[in-house]
């Protein structure tokens, strides 16, 4: 059950030639897949691109109309080497997913096809996650093009351009018989805008004709000798006939030439904040009317260097607007212009940030920086993003004293599964002592922050067990602990973190969060999902899979906001005296998944005029000891704060906010830890029955009965 459906939306993938398509990116790339004839795709989901397989799961009917074979791959590895496909058929594939993380676990199926190469145009869609809005370290994808030799583009943020490099890709494929690249930036992926359709065409060949005539050519299987002569190839026919594409389809563009002896290069990914940065200082307009030559590589590798020596040779200067570092472009521009015998004065980093995205405020203040030094004549704009920080003027002077602005890092949701096993954990470390806490990728890792403190390093998705793995020594007091999801045990964590841990006899405690589906990528399906569907086989137990390769202590904890049993689990995990891994599957559905199901239902069922009763908690002030132990031990945003109603008590009381969505973890927290005896649950009931209206009539009036009496005995005390 993924976050978003985008069942309405794909009945546009259906348009044809000359209508007017409109939506997001990551739709417009569906329907250039569509256009473009591809017979196969695949993917893993990741952000930023994770829609793109819940817009291809959408689309089944639309891709089975077309005979385009679709699976969700079970890792971005799985993905790429899905492209093999390619290499001996005349198949059109497509595969996607997160960059660079993604890139880094598929680059040996990558580095394999790209020596081989392709017959079939073979297209890897990236989701750029670089930037201020970025989950990940901060890399680039160009090093993996370069490494590889596979042509990366980087087309213009619109609509149009994207479509059009999709297209030319797969063409761009096929004539070089090299995988390429399509790199889509973060803002890229959910923009919306519009361009002309073209006519959805059905693939010359599909994957039932390649299957039924297969065929194979040794040459391209990377086998010394045949290896050796695949990177002779790259240099001597592949490279050259890409550079031919390139230049004669005009995938690289040259704008406003001959306004001026200076000029600017930019990545296609980023022309939409160099224009705005233009148009801020006044020399071009929101429509791309540059009075700045500019030359725009839709196209960031390979650097062609007809090109580049044409639109520097009539320059004095020229900026490179290149994002990120190391500065690959650069070097590669300057190489070109020395052997060319062009002295033109080449600013890159030396004018912008050397690492970092390249916000509009960096490029405002590099571009500035630039046309007031080669062009000190011309009229420029002064922005107000180009003052100092520290001038009351400047968008960025601070408002509010630094100090008072407390930091505010990711946490897990209201009600999430995640946080009572955490609890659990902090309980059970009082009686086990603390210990080593592997993390992993996913939502788990905000355990690192407050009010948990747990995990303490993060090697990548499913490598929470192999994070911890050298950690081990029999002699040891207490075992190190690793956690993992069921994303990344799905993804590779069976093998790279059970499957080791059982070869070697690793004494680690594993917690596999198990909240019922790829969540922290958008709440995906997994093996081990309890929904049925239709074309995918699930509800395949990890308890059962962990077993099966060899994990002899293993218990399933099927409801984690039982906090008490899930801290007894953990304590007779963690002083277990079998040797091996123990392994605790920690089970209970993600609650905003959860929530996209049950409130469409409750709200049918409320309309329909049928009972629907709604689980709230809450606090009596009168009963807090407004110690706040309960808040430190659960984190959740509906758990906080307010005055004491009590005018004779200063301390504030713990109150639970209207985001509560009923878990109840916060009592369970309270009862598990021995706190004070505060909390309370409501029935929330729309549409109340006879029954629940009687039991409150009798409710109401025996408390009333209870409380006269109450009041009675505290008149005698008021004052006069």
């Amino acid at each position: 059950m993924a976050e978003r459906s985008f069942a309405a939306e794909v009945k546009h993938l259906r348009l044809g030639e000359g209508e007017v398509f409109r939506g997001e990116g990551i739709l417009a790339v569906t329907k250039a897949l569509l256009q473009s004839g591809v017979a196969y795709v695949g993917g893993y989901q990741g952000a930023p691109i994770s829609h793109m397989m819940d817009v291809l799961g959408d689309a089944r009917e639309i891709l089975d109309e077309f005979d385009v074979y679709f699976e969700n791959s079970a890792s971005e590895a799985t993905a790429a080497a899905m492209l093999a496909a390619s290499v001996h058929y005349p198949l059109r594939g497509a595969v996607a997913f997160k960059s660079t993380v993604g890139t880094n676990v598929a680059s040996d199926a990558l580095a394999n096809l790209a020596s081989g190469g392709v017959l079939g145009g073979a297209l890897v869609i990236l989701g750029e996650d670089y930037g201020e809005g970025s989950s990940i370290m901060q890399e680039r994808s160009h090093a993996f093009a370069m490494k590889s030799q596979m042509w990366l583009l980087d087309p213009r943020g619109n609509l149009s351009a994207i479509v059009k490099a999709v297209e030319a890709g797969f063409e761009l494929s096929e004539v070089s018989n090299t995988p390429v690249m399509l790199q889509l930036r973060l803002r890229s992926n959910h923009m919306s805008g519009s361009f002309v359709a073209k006519d959805n065409v059905r693939p010359p060949m599909t994957v039932k004709d390649a299957v039924e005539h297969p065929t194979r050519d040794v040459s391209r299987v990377v086998l010394p000798p045949a290896s050796f002569m695949h990177e002779k190839e790259k240099i001597e026919q592949r490279w050259p006939a890409a550079v031919e594409y390139i230049t004669s389809h005009g995938l690289n563009e040259f704008l406003a030439e001959g306004t001026s002896d200076v000029g600017i290069i930019v990545q296609g990914g980023l022309y939409n904040t160099l224009n705005r940065s233009l148009e801020l200082l006044g020399v071009s307009d929101a429509f791309g009317n540059s009075q700045v030559p500019l030359y725009v590589m839709n196209v960031a590798y390979p650097v062609i260097d007809s090109e580049v020596l044409r639109f520097c040779s009539d320059k004095r200067a020229v900026l490179l607007v290149e994002e990120g570092q190391p500065d690959y472009i650069e070097q590669n521009i300057n190489t070109i212009l020395r052997r060319g015998g062009d002295d033109v004065a080449l600013h890159g980093k030396d004018l912008l940030p050397i690492a970092g995205e390249y916000t509009p405020m960096a490029v405002t203040r590099g571009v500035n920086a630039f046309l007031r030094k080669h062009l000190p004549d011309m009229q420029l704009d002064e922005p107000s993003l180009l003052k100092d920080a520290d001038d009351p003027d400047s968008p960025f002077a601070a408002r509010v004293p630094s100090e008072v602005v407390q930091p505010r890092p990711p946490g897990l949701c209201t009600g999430c599964p995640e946080r009572p096993i955490f609890a659990a954990l902090k309980l059970a470390e009082k009686e086990t002592g603390e210990h080593h806490v592997s993390a992993d990728i996913g939502c788990h890792l905000f355990a690192i922050n407050a009010p948990f403190h747990l995990g303490a390093t993060t090697m990548g998705y499913g490598l929470g067990a192999a994070g911890g793995a050298a950690l081990n020594n029999p002699e040891a007091e207490r075992p190190s602990i690793a956690f993992m999801g069921d994303g990344g045990f799905w993804h590779n964590g069976l093998t790279s973190g059970v499957g080791n841990a059982v070869f070697n006899k690793n004494n680690q405690v594993l917690v596999v969060v198990d909240n019922d589906y790829a969540a922290a990528t958008g709440g995906q399906d997994l093996l081990s999902s309890r929904a049925e569907l239709p074309h995918r086989s699930t509800q395949h137990p990890i308890e059962r899979a962990v077993r099966g390769i060899g994990v002899k202590w293993a218990r399933t904890v099927s409801h984690t906001y039982d906090v008490a049993k899930m801290r007894d689990v953990l304590i007779e995990a963690l002083t277990s005296k079998d040797r091996g891994p123990k392994v605790v599957v920690a089970q209970s559905e993600c609650q905003l998944n959860r929530q996209r199901r049950v409130k469409p239902e409750q709200a049918k069922l409320a309309a329909e005029g049928k009972r629907v009763v709604r689980q709230r908690y809450g606090v009596d002030a009168d009963t807090c000891t407004g110690d706040h132990a309960c808040i430190r031990i659960s984190g959740c945003p509906s758990l906080t704060i307010k005055d004491n109603p009590d005018p004779m008590r200063t301390d504030p009381v713990a109150t639970v906010i209207d985001t509560c969505v009923g878990c109840g973890v916060c009592g369970a927290n309270a009862h598990a830890a021995s706190l004070c005896p505060s909390f309370y649950r409501v029935d929330v009931i729309t549409n109340p029955s006879i029954v629940d209206k009687a039991k409150l009539g009798t409710r109401n009036r025996i408390i009333a009965r209870l409380s006269d009496a109450v009041e009675a005995r505290a008149s005698k005390y008021e004052m006069v």
